[in-house]
Parts: C-alpha cells; sequence; structure tokens
C-alpha cells in the first residue's frame, strides 16, 4: 500500500521556513564579521536540508535553485571563492525568492515569482565567472560526461553514531553500484578491543571507487541522508582526467552538534508552536493532580453525609488550585521567546540601511523574554515600522554623526522585559533625536492642530503617531507617506498595550511598547449597568470615583465633562451606549471610572462595581461581527455572558463626537 507524502507537507514547509531564517541570519552574520567555516556549514546544511525535502515532495524549482545555491556554499566551504558582499547579497535575494516559492507552495498557488529566474541567473552567473578564472580549481565544475574511462574517489567516514540515526553503510554502497563498477576498501584501523566494542557503534571507514561516467551530484546525492553524521570526501580519480589532477577535495566536516533550522517559526502566521519539553511535563503533572483531585471528590460524592462538609470544602479548594494552576501552565506552553519578532529585523537593517547609504549596528537584548504566540504574530509589522523610521529619521548618515562627534557606525538597540504583568520592548537609537519646534510647525501645516496651539513636549512627541503626519520632505520607498506611526500605534490599542516615545535633541529617541503577556486571559474588573455585567479590563482602569452633581458640566457641543486634578475628562454614559434600562440617571447615584489606552482618558459612569476576577476570552468577531467598543466576551461564574469593553474603543466613540448604535439605542454625541 503506497503512503500518501502529502500530509507531511506542512510539517516539510514549517521546517523549511525555519532553515531560510538560519540561512539568513548566518549570511547576516557572515556580512558582519570574519568568515567562520562553522558558519558557513550551518547555513550549507540548512540549504541541503531544503533541497534534500524538495525533490521529495516535487517541487522542483525549489530543488534547482537550492542547488546552485548549494554549489555556491559549497566553494565558501572549500575556500574556493572568498566570501564577499556581492555573493551574500545574491544569495540573500535566493532566500527571499525560495520563502516566496514555500510560500506559494503552501497556499496553493501555481507558477513561480517574478524574480525566480533573475536569481537563479544571478547565481550561475556568479558561479561561471568564478569557473572563467584560469587558476579557478576544478572541484566545483560539472565534468562534462565522455567516452573515455572516468570516475570518483570517495573517503566516507561515518560518525560513531550513525547506526543510531537508522541509516546502514551497506545500502549506501548498493546504490553507488547502480552508478558504475564499485571497489570498496575497508579502513579498521579504529577498531577497538573486544572487551570495548560497543554494536550499536560504527568504528570502519571506507574507500570507494567509482568508474564510469557519474556526475559529481549524482554521487554526492547518494550520500545525501548522512552527510550530517559523517566526514566525507569526493574528488576525481587521477586517470580519469589528468587535465583535473590535483583538484582539491570537497571535504564535508562531521557534524558539531548544532542543527540546521532554529527555535524560531518564520513562514508567516504558523498554526503550531514548538513547546520545550518541560513544559510538556509540567502541563502533564498537573493533569495528573487534576485526576487525584476528582477522583476524591467523586468518592465524597458517592457517600456523602454532613461530616464529610470539611472534607469536601478542602477537596474543593483543591480543585480550585489544580484548575488554576493547570490554566497557567497551558497558557506558558503558549509563550515563545521574542526572537520570533525579533529575529526577522537584522535583515531589515541590513536592506535599509544600504539603501540609506547609512551605517548600523544592531544590538538585541532580551531574546529569550516570552510572550504569548499570537501577541507575538500580530507584534512583527509594529516593530519593522519603528526600526524603518530609526533608520531613516533617527539616524543621521556618517557624515553627519562625523560632524556631530559621533561614531560613523549608528546604533540600534533592541531590548525586551517582564514588567509586572507586561512585557516591554523598547527600540532606541543614537540618532538625531526628535525636532520638537519642527513637528510642531507640521502639525499646524497639516491642520492636526491650531495655529495658535501650543503643545507640551511630551505631547508633542506624541504627534508622531497622528494619521498622516510626516516631516519626510520627499516620499520615498522608506517613509514620507505618514502612514507608518500612526498604523504601529493603532495595532498596539488593538493588542491592548500601549505605546510612548521619549526622545533627546542630538541624543537619540526611545519608544517604548507595553504589551499583555496574552490576549486569551485578562484579570478583569466586573461592573454592573442596570441588569447588565460588563467587563473592563484591571490595566486599563486609574481610579474609581463618586462624583457629585455640582462637579459636572455639560458643555455645549462638547456633552458631559468633570475636572479631575486640572484636567477636563469627558463623561460616557455605558447605560446609552449600549441601550440598557434599569440604571442610574444622576450621577451622584452611580461611580466614574477612570481608564486610559493610548494616552488618552475617560469617565465611565457605571451603577456599581462587582468583583475583580481572570477572563478568559471569547471572540465576539469570530460567532458575530465586530463591534466599537466591545474586544470580545466571556461566561462569568453564574453561566451568564458579559461583554468584555474595548477602552480604546469606547475613547475612539467619545472622541468622534458622532451618532452610532451599539446595541439597541443610538450614542449621543459626547464630544
Amino acid at each position: 500500500m503506497g503512503i500518501d507524502i502529502s500530509q507531511f507537507r506542512a510539517v516539510y514547509f514549517e521546517e523549511s521556513f525555519e532553515g531560510l531564517e538560519t540561512m539568513e541570519r548566518g549570511l547576516l552574520a557572515l556580512g558582519e564579521a570574519e568568515p567562520d567555516d562553522e558558519l558557513v556549514n550551518e547555513i550549507f546544511r540548512a540549504a541541503h536540508s531544503i533541497k534534500g525535502g524538495a525533490g521529495t515532495y516535487g517541487f522542483d524549482d525549489v530543488a534547482r535553485l537550492t542547488h546552485v545555491v548549494e554549489t555556491l556554499l559549497d566553494e565558501y566551504r572549500a575556500h574556493v571563492r572568498e566570501v564577499d558582499r556581492a555573493g551574500l547579497d545574491i544569495l540573500l535575494a535566493a532566500v527571499d525568492c525560495l520563502r516566496g516559492l514555500f510560500s506559494a507552495a503552501r497556499d496553493g498557488e501555481s507558477g513561480t515569482p517574478g524574480d525566480f529566474d533573475d536569481v537563479l541567473g544571478a547565481v550561475a552567473r556568479l558561479l561561471g565567472a568564478a569557473d572563467d578564472r584560469p587558476d579557478a580549481p576544478a572541484v566545483a565544475s560539472e565534468p562534462a560526461r565522455s567516452g573515455v574511462d572516468s570516475g570518483w574517489r570517495v573517503r566516507f567516514a561515518p560518525a560513531a553514531h550513525l547506526f543510531r540515526t537508522g541509516n546502514d553503510p551497506l545500502r549506501i554502497m548498493r546504490c553507488l553500484r547502480e552508478l558504475g563498477a564499485t571497489t570498496v576498501t575497508v579502513d579498521d584501523s579504529a577498531l577497538p578491543a573486544w572487551d570495548a566494542f560497543d554494536p550499536e557503534s560504527c568504528y570502519a571507514a571506507w574507500e570507494i571507487r567509482v568508474a564510469g561516467e557519474a556526475t559529481r551530484d549524482e554521487v554526492a546525492e547518494t550520500f545525501e541522508w548522512v552527510c550530517d553524521d559523517a566526514e566525507i570526501a569526493i574528488d576525481r580519480l587521477e586517470s580519469a582526467m589528468p587535465d583535473a589532477a590535483g583538484a582539491s577535495p570537497v571535504v564535508v566536516p562531521p557534524p558539531s552538534g548544532a542543527r540546521a533550522g532554529s527555535p524560531r517559526a518564520a513562514g508567516g502566521d504558523s498554526g503550531s508552536i514548538r513547546v520545550n519539553i518541560e513544559k510538556v511535563d509540567e502541563l502533564i503533572n498537573m493533569v495528573g493532580e487534576l485526576v487525584i483531585t476528582q477522583s476524591m471528590l467523586s468518592q465524597i460524592g458517592q457517600s456523602f453525609d454532613e461530616s464529610m462538609l470539611g472534607r469536601l470544602r478542602d477537596g474543593l479548594a483543591q480543585l480550585d488550585r489544580n484548575t488554576r494552576e493547570l490554566q497557567e501552565s497551558v497558557m506558558r506552553v503558549r509563550m515563545v521567546p521574542m526572537s520570533f519578532a525579533f529575529g526577522r529585523l537584522p535583515r531589515v537593517v541590513h536592506d535599509v540601511s544600504s539603501r540609506l547609504d547609512k551605517q548600523v549596528e544592531l544590538d538585541v537584548a532580551g531574546e529569550q523574554t516570552e510572550l504569548d504566540k499570537t501577541v507575538m504574530e500580530r507584534l512583527h509589522d509594529p516593530l519593522v515600522h519603528i526600526v524603518r523610521n530609526s533608520l531613516d529619521h533617527g539616524l543621521e548618515t556618517p557624515a553627519e554623526r562625523r560632524a556631530a562627534g559621533k561614531p560613523e557606525t549608528g546604533r540600534i538597540r533592541l531590548n525586551a522585559f517582564h514588567h509586572g504583568d507586561s512585557i516591554v520592548i523598547e527600540i532606541q537609537d543614537d540618532g538625531r533625536g526628535l525636532d520638537l519646534a519642527r513637528i510642531v510647525a507640521k502639525c499646524r501645516e497639516r491642520g492636526l492642530i491650531a495655529a495658535d496651539e501650543d503643545l507640551a513636549p511630551e505631547r508633542a512627541a506624541e504627534m508622531i503617531f497622528a494619521p498622516g503626519f510626516s516631516t519626510a520632505e520627499h516620499v520615498t520607498e522608506v517613509s514620507g507617506r505618514g502612514v507608518g506611526m500612526d498604523v504601529v500605534k493603532r495595532n498596539i490599542d488593538e493588542l491592548g498595550g500601549s505605546i510612548s516615545v521619549d526622545s533627546t535633541a542630538g541624543a537619540g529617541t526611545t519608544i517604548s511598547i507595553r504589551l499583555p503577556l496574552t490576549l486569551a486571559i485578562l484579570d478583569g474588573q466586573t461592573v454592573r449597568i442596570g441588569v447588565e455585567r460588563y467587563i473592563l479590563p484591571l490595566n486599563s482602569i486609574i481610579e474609581t470615583i463618586q462624583v457629585q452633581d455640582s462637579m459636572v458640566e455639560d458643555v455645549a457641543g462638547r456633552g458631559e465633562v468633570f475636572k479631575l486634578r486640572e484636567r477636563y475628562l469627558r463623561i460616557l454614559r455605558l447605560a446609552d451606549v449600549f441601550g440598557v434600562s434599569g440604571s442610574a440617571d444622576e450621577i451622584s447615584k452611580g461611580l466614574l471610572v477612570v481608564v486610559e489606552a493610548g494616552g488618552d482618558r475617560i469617565g465611565l459612569f457605571v451603577d456599581e462595581l462587582l468583583a475583580q476576577q481572570q477572563i478568559v476570552i471569547k471572540s465576539l468577531e469570530t460567532n458575530y461581527r465586530k463591534v466599537d467598543g466591545v474586544s470580545g466576551a466571556t461566561i462569568l461564574g453564574d453561566g451568564r455572558v458579559a461583554l468584555i469593553l474595548d477602552v480604546a474603543g469606547l475613547i475612539r466613540v467619545a472622541n468622534a463626537g458622532r451618532r452610532e448604535r451599539l446595541g439597541s439605542r443610538e450614542v449621543a454625541p459626547v464630544a
């Protein structure tokens, strides 16, 4: 019965995207430091693994491109060619092209990317240029088939653990016999004494001569699945091609323990997570504890009487503890390191700095800080926007930095760390800083503020997040359209986070992003409005106050406002927003909950504060539709459904000054 290998494609795609990330990271590292043989070997192994799977699954274009990429990397490994910027740029373009091929195949699209032929031709031309050199060794060139007797000498020295990987040297030699007459000489010099012999270890090595017209690639493919577990040298038989005598053999070194790929998934939003085995063990232990508690409660239930009431209370308390610990363990499974997001930014810095002709050093810290995978996947675009802006607007050109007494190479630092129940991500540069006077002038020019309005320094800095704002004089590929930083702020707001900016003229800018650790569970404050219950995220609440009627003013065209420590805040009556009856009408009979999102504050009028509790978020948009001011729903302990309020959305409703139906009644203008 045949095996349907299509079921394994998803795993191959995921591993290939990881391999491409490994290649990209390694190529960028090669361009920044002295060539490192182990780094080249790591890149080669990643390309080799991709090529092997491409042949298995019938991805011919992937196999064609990785073949020439592998040949070029082979020259780097054999020191036939020096690592240079031109070659690295071509290999990076090949990585992008391969990523496009895999994305198209994963999504069921046919055809090849438009740049496929260009990239394939660029690698081939680079290899061809090497072959035209008079002193170029013959190792990398493909020998033409001819009528003369030809062949290859192979030195095959497996690692001791070869048998434990499921590989058999005899099968490899049988495959070689299909390519031509084969002569095998065994090297048993490494055999130990009988009492030290391990039957599961391989001690032998072989020299194999393959006669005939087989190409080097055909011979190398025979060893494709053991190249990471053996030392392999392939060179021409001296008698076969006299003009190639003395050609340097190509050596595949034994593995150093590093495997191709990395713990980061990088094919866009993937449907799987790689989980540390310790987290799985912890989860299994928690389930075991839960089963024990369930068994105890079951026994109490079978023969319950009043004397067992104490045991029942203890059992329920234990069940509560186990459930909370299980919940925390499950949430930790969803946590992935920040390297998922940070790992893509070196390529952005490399490409943009090259385009802008700037010298930039990227410093990364806190890569192992963990964040919920759902949050992480939606964080990538905001980070790219911020880093590109730092490169374009923040960092000066080398000439400008010299004139300012700074090193020619600018620095961008990424850092992530936990702070309470949130994660803070900082993007810092040592550039020119924000020109606050110019920002204010641009805001007046674009009508974002009144002509006579003055902004405090903190408020002026925050204007870079205003829609349509840009200080660029000309629109370029990198920036200038004013559609970047406002998108960043909106995306961060949607994640329930906040963003702030701190800048010093001439010294640089730091942008800080604060995000919840997970979007699946939040700490919430239950509030009552009439007969309904709603949930406010606890981290959005500043304070709760009881307001007297005399403290509230009704401003024409602006609705109700009240003064809180020299600052006027709008009042939004949630009963009017959601059309809830039975609510208190007089301000003095309810409470004002002061909430904040994105630097804006507002007072939400509610009837009563109830309990604080952890809330499991259920998507409202998936089952119904998107509603402004509502981020989701949850099920309370008594079985009732409560809406989770989106503070940023409610502030937008209040500030928009428009009439909108959210439920069964209209929202009166409040701004």
